[in-house]
């Protein structure tokens, strides 16, 4: 089968997170079991024109914001009569490729809506136009089938009227660790690990640590991430004038060794996304024997097995976070039991089982 996936960013762009972990996993496999895959995406600066990746060939056309109309562009002109399936990941903005395409086999895939996270991630008024016509356009769109990747996506979409919807098992790419028997740092360690942007919330992780830490003198915090944007340098100033500025640790960007080392050496993952889809690294966290801490939103209370596989904050604001990161820290065995419950259900997640879901979802059209 020749399939076209449109999405805005492939695994190579800078701005690239869970989603193009995802997109690139599953699109392997389709190459491995013999299908045709071609990414439509945007540019990004010193980024080719037209890359082979694991197999599937990306063509990038356009920036962030052009890339919906050059993409569309790109397919009557070149790639009309070529596939036999689409597929038009949504994130944030859509193609509208129903509306253009029309003999083709379609699917969408949604990780999560965005509706919340346009106050967070986009400035007046746009954030404003954003949250008003995000309804609008998923009722236009509500007749398509649809993947997705947790069950509060599912109700989300539910809300409009979205009624064919297959849900898909996420998946890590990282290798479980063989047992739980082993070291973490002498102290009790917390650690925010990924993009730092509004919708992610790290001040609020620091301003938990805060709290926590005149309950546990010991507790440290370790910070991975980008900090080049704005928020980002909120986030460095926040944490030069903290009264606990020795007791935390701002790491820079960190590769795929760091990251899992990071996982298996701290005790607790924090994580207070406005909203995701999952959350992956909690899930990676996990199956390096690190337990999370998070807000109740979509995708992270998925994540935690609804409290059953981590910790999850009855109210989403810095205090009961600090709270609940004291009770995970101060109960050795609640500890050890969400531990290994996460530990466990990890070991499930993985693209294998996500590749098998969609594969009869893509044959079947």
């Amino acid at each position: 089968m020749k399939i076209i996936w449109f999405t805005w960013k492939d695994k190579k762009n800078p701005a690239a997170g869970g989603a193009e972990v995802v997109n690139d996993e599953l699109a392997k496999r389709l190459i491995g079991n013999g299908h045709e895959v071609v990414f439509l995406v945007s540019g990004f600066p010193n980024a080719g024109s037209k890359e082979t990746i694991n197999g599937y060939q990306v063509i990038r056309v356009g920036n962030r914001f052009t890339v919906y109309q050059k993409a569309k562009k790109y397919y009557q002109k070149y790639l009309s009569d070529w596939a036999d399936l689409i597929i038009e990941e949504v994130n944030t903005i859509p193609f509208f490729t129903q509306n253009y395409i029309k003999k083709e086999k379609q699917i969408l895939i949604f990780h999560q809506l965005c509706r919340e996270i346009w106050w967070y991630q986009i400035f007046f008024p746009l954030n404003l136009i954003g949250y008003l016509i995000e309804p609008i356009y998923l009722r236009l769109m509500n007749k398509n089938k649809v993947i997705t990747i947790s069950k509060s996506s599912k109700n989300d979409l539910k809300k409009y009227n979205f009624s064919d919807i297959k849900i898909i098992p996420m998946g890590t790419n990282i290798k479980p660790v063989q047992n739980l028997n082993f070291e973490k740092f002498m102290r009790p360690t917390i650690l925010s690990l990924g993009d730092i942007r509004p919708m992610k919330r790290t001040l609020d992780i620091i301003t938990a640590f805060e709290y926590a830490k005149s309950i546990i003198p010991d507790l440290q915090l370790k910070i991975a991430g980008s900090s080049q944007s704005k928020y980002g340098k909120k986030v460095l100033q926040k944490i030069k004038n903290s009264k606990f500025t020795k007791d935390i640790e701002y790491l820079g960007t960190v590769d795929k060794i760091q990251k899992t080392k990071l996982m298996q050496s701290c005790h607790l993952i924090v994580v207070t996304s406005v909203k995701e889809g999952w959350g992956l690294i909690i899930s990676e966290a996990a199956s390096q024997g690190t337990p999370a801490v998070v807000y109740n939103v979509d995708g992270l209370r998925d994540s935690v097995g609804y409290g059953e596989t981590g910790f999850l904050c009855k109210k989403n604001n810095p205090k009961e976070l600090s709270q609940e990161i004291v009770f995970a820290l101060s109960n050795k065995e609640v500890y050890k039991q969400k531990q290994k419950k996460a530990y466990k259900e990890s070991k499930k997640l993985t693209f294998d089982n996500s590749y098998c879901k969609i594969e009869k979802i893509v044959s079947n059209g």
